[in-house]
């Protein structure tokens, strides 16, 4: 199984994304400290970012959206499940809120953000295309 494979099973990390307010310096943080290559494009949610390592897309760098103004630029990750919309009943039955509600983001996949009873945050995603 390639690493991209395991990446889209069920429980698996499989994304990174940085929002932040300094597109552009986290930009030339990133691609000098890792070695990134970036490319920008235009998604649903603006400008994005691809990083590559190597061939690999490793993570994407964004603006904070409005709705998340004020909260400080932060690393998020993606868990991908099977099916995002029947883990939110999940999340709540086990303690976890949702705060942000199941949501296509268009040719990639479904995704929610929760939190855990302790007060961590992460997304759950569910790809379109698991190829």
């Amino acid at each position: 199984m390639s690493a991209t494979e395991a990446m889209k099973l069920h429980g698996a990390f499989s994304w990174n994304e940085l929002m932040t307010n300094d597109v552009a310096g986290a930009k030339i943080f990133y691609g000098d400290l890792l070695g990134w290559q970036l490319t920008d494009m235009e998604s649903s949610c603006g400008k994005y970012t691809m990083a590559k390592a190597g061939d690999t897309e490793v993570a994407g760098i964004m603006a904070t959206p409005s709705e998340a103004q004020g909260m400080p630029p932060s690393w998020g990750a993606y868990v991908t499940v099977d099916d995002v919309d029947s883990m939110q009943q999940r999340v709540e039955n086990l303690g976890g809120k949702i705060l942000t509600p199941a949501q296509d983001i268009p040719n990639v996949g479904r995704f929610t953000v929760i939190q855990d009873p302790q007060g961590a945050v992460l997304m759950l995603i569910t790809y379109f295309n698991k190829d």
